[in-house]
């Protein structure tokens, strides 16, 4: 039997909630969806990042910004906001709106985060919601992804050839 060994920085939260506070994280991801009644946003989903000593390690973060029914556009002030303490070029011009949400991707970011309880149509919520953007303290971003690891090739370091013989195939 192969040896186990046990790595407790590995390990399932289960049902932990991020506690209220600053936390240095990362944009994994940005893109737009809707509500179930049609309302379009913006979703931006953020990781607190694992290359800094800090709680809550790997933990997602959700960030709406709602379209404005009146203008059927996205406030840019909110955009403005965010891409401000994502360290983005202030006055770049983009050809389309994906060029934007992916200029977005793998940039670090410092979020204040706030769990608030809302009310909508009788029921009661529990949210956390970033309350503050800001520019990061650690712009070299050495976070690692559960998705690089789960990417890389098994075999990439393995440069001897299989030997193979008939009898050891199955069919």
């Amino acid at each position: 039997m192969a040896e186990i060994k046990l790595d407790f920085s590995d390990v399932s939260e289960g049902n932990r909630k991020i506690e209220d506070g600053t936390y240095e994280a990362v944009i994994s991801s940005v893109g737009e969806d809707a509500t179930k009644s049609g309302a379009q946003f913006m979703n931006f989903n953020m990781v607190i990042r694992n290359d800094i000593e800090q709680n809550f390690q790997n933990f997602h973060v959700w960030q709406r910004v709602f379209k404005s029914k009146e203008t059927d556009t996205y406030p840019m002030r909110w955009i403005n906001q965010i891409a401000k303490a994502s360290n983005m070029e202030n006055g770049k011009k983009y050809q389309s709106f994906k060029e934007l949400m992916d200029d977005f991707w793998k940039r670090p970011v410092k979020i204040t985060v706030k769990n608030e309880k809302s009310e909508y149509q009788g029921k009661t919520y529990e949210n956390t919601n970033v309350k503050a953007w800001m520019t990061t303290d650690f712009p070299n971003v050495q976070h690692k992804f559960k998705s690089e690891d789960k990417d890389k090739d098994p075999f990439a370091d393995n440069s001897k050839p299989m030997d193979i013989s008939e009898k050891d195939l199955p069919f």
